[in-house]
């Protein structure tokens, strides 16, 4: 499993390069993003962080003084805007009235300590705190997604019934040759290679298997009936 999920590495980043993940030009863009992608494309959310920037409130403190029709109303692209605006909500209130609207104070923990603090605000679910984690906060904390668990069941590395927490261990688990910051960045971007291939190769119909770079890692190197849900 281990030789399996290095090679698939290789071949990710022999056919994207490294790929500079996650969009955001600060920790706090990061955290926004993370909760507004939630069922949503990247697009929709680029879209919804562009009117934050655009009205000067990409900031803590900023987004706590909208009113939650103004702040809706900003995230309106990223759909479901009333529901993500509760949930945005609910973690700029805990990040400025518990840390002082720093993200440098909140992610200064062990990083259990902090995920189980994430996982405790209402709306931000694994997914999203692993995403703050190792993309805002720089903690070793392997992010699994839809992307993940389709491309690691395709190739049979987990599963059919595999969870977010038998995932998440498989990965870091068998990822685990580096330490420091070669291991953040090759968290980071082993994820964002997953990212790469789930979107433009392993789609949910109709895979892309003959094109994507991991097919050499299929069972009998092929698109078996399995591989087409």
């Amino acid at each position: 499993m281990k030789r399996d999920l290095r090679e698939a590495y290789r071949l990710m980043r022999k056919e994207f390069g490294h790929r500079n993940w996650w969009p955001g030009d600060t920790p706090f863009e990061i955290c926004v993003g993370a909760i507004l992608t939630q069922n949503t494309s990247w697009i929709n959310v680029e879209h919804a962080i562009a009117n934050l920037k655009t009205a000067k409130v990409l900031a803590p403190r900023k987004i706590h003084a909208l009113t939650h029709e103004e702040l809706a109303q900003f995230i309106r692209p990223a759909g479901y805007f009333n529901i993500k605006a509760k949930r945005l909500r609910n973690f700029i209130n805990v990040l400025v009235e518990k840390h002082g609207a720093s993200l440098k104070r909140m992610f200064n923990e062990k990083t259990p300590i902090i995920r189980e603090r994430l996982l405790a605000i209402n709306g931000i679910g694994p997914e999203t705190a692993d995403s703050m984690l190792l993309y805002a906060g720089d903690h070793h904390s392997f992010v699994i997604d839809a992307y993940t668990k389709r491309i690691f069941q395709r190739h049979k590395w987990c599963s059919e019934d595999a969870d977010y927490h038998d995932l998440q261990t498989l990965c870091s688990e068998s990822i685990n040759q580096k330490s420091g910051e070669a291991k953040l960045d090759y968290w980071q971007d082993y994820h964002a290679q997953l990212v790469g291939v789930g979107n433009r190769f392993c789609k949910p119909r109709n895979p892309l298997c003959s094109k994507c770079p991991l097919e050499s890692l299929l069972p009998n190197q092929t698109c078996t009936s399995s591989t087409q849900r």
